[in-house]
């Protein structure tokens, strides 16, 4: 098999591991955690054997999901923290944007976060096994975004991934209690977290040469 063969078959196996994701998706916009390999498979039009064959098992579908949707939220919150505004109103526009992703596709947040327990059809499924790597990825990824801003003094790449986690773990408790219960407004709840987070923030230096935060 030569270069350009291989490189049709890559790009034809990329497109159809898409447009099952892009089934899975319709079918988790539906279902939310209570969504099967059974129904996916359908919504495709194919076998569970040849959705076992792309992707394992459920975990694996799950996980191939989870980096689709965490990329999506991930630049969007990249783009809510570069906004040309101050900084007060970046972070009250990162903590929106998270928000507003969980509220607008709730049926997607909880299939990611709180997934059905195991059924007839389909192998268990354990909750803190798969969605724990996404806070990690996003606390990470915060950390970062942090440690490359602001002048955080000695330790400050430490106290950067303690920020990081902390903010990521606050934005998904909280936000997880807010769409069960909706207690506020959304603009309510941003607000009163971003004050809970605003006194070191707002003290911290931007890093010298550094993007400004």
């Amino acid at each position: 098999m030569n270069t350009t063969q291989r490189t049709d078959q890559q790009r034809s196996a990329d497109r159809r591991r898409r447009e099952l994701l892009e089934a899975a998706d319709r079918v988790v916009l539906r279902d939310g955690p209570q969504a099967s390999m059974n129904a996916i498979a359908a919504e495709a039009g194919i076998t569970k054997p040849i959705l076992y064959r792309h992707f394992g098992d459920k975990g694996g579908l799950y996980a191939a999901l989870a980096k689709r949707h965490t990329d999506a939220l991930l630049d969007s919150l990249r783009a809510a923290l570069d906004a040309p505004a101050d900084r007060r109103e970046r972070v009250e526009a990162t903590l929106d944007t998270y928000l507003s992703a969980i509220e607008a596709r709730p049926q997607v947040y909880r299939f990611l976060m709180h997934p059905a327990e195991e059924s007839q059809n389909d192998q268990g499924f354990d909750v803190g096994k798969h969605s724990a790597p996404l806070l990690r990825r996003m606390g990470e990824e915060l950390a970062q975004v942090i440690g490359e801003r602001l002048d955080l003094g000695p330790g400050g790449r430490q106290l950067a991934r303690v920020w990081g986690h902390g903010i990521v773990g606050m934005m998904h408790a909280a936000g997880d209690w807010w769409l069960g219960e909706r207690p506020c407004s959304r603009a309510e709840l941003v607000r009163s977290l971003a004050d809970l987070l605003w006194g070191r923030l707002a003290a911290a230096g931007d890093k010298a040469g550094g993007p400004g935060f």
